[in-house]
């Protein structure tokens, strides 16, 4: 009763379903990409480069978003988002040659950054629970990842990759119009809650706990961007003896995703009780052994080394939002945590010219995850300079 009244009856909800939307919006283009390729006319490699602005936009515009935030009010920036998206997607499917793709999935990346700067900034405001909160808000956020490639994949069949980006576009607009007259507010915390907030400061140590997180946001953003584009594709090319069905294979895509993501249900709970470096560590070198295992294998082996090597990369989420909401003040942390997800999701984008590049040059996606294996070592690197400091926020059950 406790944990359901934590998860479905918690202040959190608009903060969670603005997340999983985030998420699932800017990775219909992943599964939708070959179809349209088909479409109009050229290869794979060659249309991924269309999405690379919208990416880029998603972390690079998130300062502006930051800023837009602290001038208005981060609840405006908040309804301001799923309307945003919801149009830019039911442009781009609607569009009736490239550029008009291109414009519109950048315009994608543009309204939906304002996500995490605002609605991570919000939910950190009250650190009741927060690395609960935080692992749960980044499960919401990957099912959104989860269900991008299998909900996109049953639009395709049903339809076309036109109809796979305006049927979610509605969703968007019918959720930013309930936003608006919803009774959200983020100042609904307790009077005490309030008080902590006023007297916060920058604690101890906090400029090397930054580059310690800069490291580490750096390898999770090109880890997390790359793993969450690449496996729908992966698993049509190296899952043949499985199946090659557009929509089996975005299922499967699906339920790694899924299943992974409550690996930050886990870490956040641990994180909650006990200090970072060691839950980084050992979540750095699970990554490096499990990327690379994925590299190596096909069919039912590479499902299981997939599974848990997105469950290492999901699981550092919610520890990378706790150090800062740890060291930063709440004044000063969206802007913060714009710098972090303009690193952290620009760095993301660039899969997507690498990728065109090694297609384009002979190479194959399998020799991508042994690239990708290599780079969880900064996040190894990150713990082993991290401040010893053991968080131990009170946590009280509702």
């Amino acid at each position: 009763m406790v944990l359901y009244q934590k998860i479905f009856r918690s202040k959190d909800i608009p903060l969670n379903i603005s997340h999983f939307l985030d998420h699932f919006v800017m990775l219909i283009f992943a599964k939708a990409a070959f179809d349209s390729a088909v479409f109009f006319g050229i290869k794979y490699a060659e249309i991924i480069l269309y999405g690379t602005l919208g990416l880029i936009l998603f972390g690079a515009a998130a300062p502006v978003a930051s800023i837009l935030a602290e001038r208005y009010s981060r609840r405006l920036m908040l309804c301001i988002f799923p309307l945003g998206v919801g149009c830019s997607s039911i442009l781009a499917g609607l569009s009736q040659n490239l550029m008009q793709l291109g414009i519109s999935l950048s315009l994608i990346g543009l309204f939906a950054s304002i996500y995490h700067p605002v609605g991570i900034a919000m939910l950190m405001k009250n650190k009741e629970n927060l690395g609960f909160r935080l692992g749960l808000n980044g499960v919401w956020g990957n099912m959104g990842v989860a269900a991008a490639p299998l909900i996109t994949g049953l639009l395709i069949i049903m339809g076309n990759w036109r109809f796979a980006f305006v049927v979610p576009g509605i969703i968007c607009l019918l959720f930013g119009f309930w936003l608006i007259y919803s009774k959200y507010n983020e100042e609904e915390f307790s009077q005490k809650v309030k008080s902590n907030i006023d007297f916060e400061t920058f604690s101890d140590g906090w400029k090397v706990a930054m580059l310690a997180l800069g490291f580490i946001t750096v390898a999770g953003g090109f880890t997390f961007g790359a793993l969450t584009f690449l496996i729908p594709r992966y698993f049509e090319v190296y899952l043949t003896q499985i199946s090659e069905n557009v929509a089996f294979t975005g299922l499967l895509a699906a339920g790694v995703y899924g299943i992974a993501s409550f690996s930050q249900i886990v870490s956040g709970w641990v994180i909650d009780r006990r200090d970072y470096r060691g839950v980084l560590l050992f979540i750095g070198v699970g990554q490096i052994i499990f990327i690379y295992s994925a590299s190596q294998t096909e069919n039912f082996m590479l499902l299981f080394t997939i599974i848990f090597g997105m469950a290492f990369v999901f699981g550092q989420i919610p520890i990378g939002d706790a150090i800062l909401s740890a060291y930063i003040p709440d004044k000063y942390r969206s802007q913060f945590l714009s710098i972090k997800f303009l690193l952290n999701l620009c760095i993301g984008a660039m899969i997507l010219p690498i990728t065109s590049i090694l297609l384009t040059t002979g190479y194959e996606l399998n020799f991508l995850f042994v690239i990708l294996s290599s780079v969880p070592a900064l996040v190894v690197l990150g713990a082993v300079i991290l401040p010893v400091r053991e968080i131990r926020e009170i946590i009280k059950e509702p």
